[in-house]
């Protein structure tokens, strides 16, 4: 697959998921409203767009990472992309953790 096929795959994905998204507030407004913890890269999101993986959920613009990385065979399942972002996930529980300490101490 080259380069350009890539793209146009992005590019439809972006799209795909962006009305996932839209569809659901659609449907249910409070799933905009309605937060979660995402498997994938930890931050408290929006149910909005987000997908069920098996035993993990994942927020709109994971969503968005793990269908264009099976589009283009970066990953097989949604736990290679969850493996591969838990420098993230670490990053976002150590900000929180940090917040959490500031909003003590104050």
């Amino acid at each position: 697959m080259n380069k350009e096929e890539q793209l146009k795959i992005i590019e439809d994905m972006q799209a795909v998921v962006e009305q996932m998204r839209l569809d659901d507030i659609e449907e249910d407004p409070s799933l905009a409203e309605e937060m979660f913890e995402c498997s994938c890269c930890g931050k408290t999101m929006p149910l909005a767009g987000s997908i069920q993986y098996s035993k993990y959920r994942l927020c709109n613009n994971c969503v968005l990472l793990a269908e264009t990385g099976f589009a283009i065979g970066k990953f097989k399942n949604a736990e290679e992309l969850i493996k591969a972002m838990e420098d993230t996930r670490l990053k976002e529980m150590c900000d929180y953790i940090k917040n959490q300490e500031k909003l003590e101490n104050n």
